[in-house]
C-alpha cells in the first residue's frame, strides 16, 4: 500500500521496560556463527561468597533482541547446573560495550 509507513520505521526500537533481578558481571566464552548468531558456551562469575564460579553446559531455551532505556541488547533465557542444582537465569549481551551480565 502506498502512502503508509511501516511500523518498524516509526517505532524501530520499542523499549522493553526495566530488568528484574540482580545483575552479575560475567566473563563469557561464546561462539559467533558465520551468520552472526551468538551461542554462549560457558561463563565465570564472582558469587556473593567471593568465590569464582565456572558454569558450562549452558542450555539456551530462547534468545531475543531487546532495548532497555534505548540500549540494545540480546537476552538469552538459559538453564545450567549452579551449585549442584539446575537453575534458570538470563544472560544479557550488550553489543555496543561487548559486555555480558547474568540476571538472577
Amino acid at each position: 500500500m502506498t502512502g503508509f509507513t511501516a511500523i518498524s520505521d516509526v517505532l524501530p526500537h520499542i523499549d522493553s521496560g526495566t530488568r528484574k533481578g540482580r545483575p552479575y558481571p560475567i566473563a563469557v566464552k561464546s561462539w559467533f556463527t558465520s551468520s552472526g548468531t551468538i551461542i554462549p558456551l560457558s561463563f565465570k562469575f564472582e558469587g556473593d561468597d567471593g568465590e569464582i564460579h565456572y558454569i558450562q553446559n549452558i542450555h539456551v531455551k530462547s534468545s531475543e533482541e531487546k532495548h532497555y532505556a534505548g540500549i540494545p541488547s540480546r537476552d538469552f533465557i538459559c538453564t545450567a547446573v549452579l551449585g549442584g542444582l539446575e537453575q534458570s537465569f538470563r544472560l544479557v549481551y550488550y553489543p555496543a560495550e561487548s559486555k555480558w551480565v547474568m540476571i538472577m
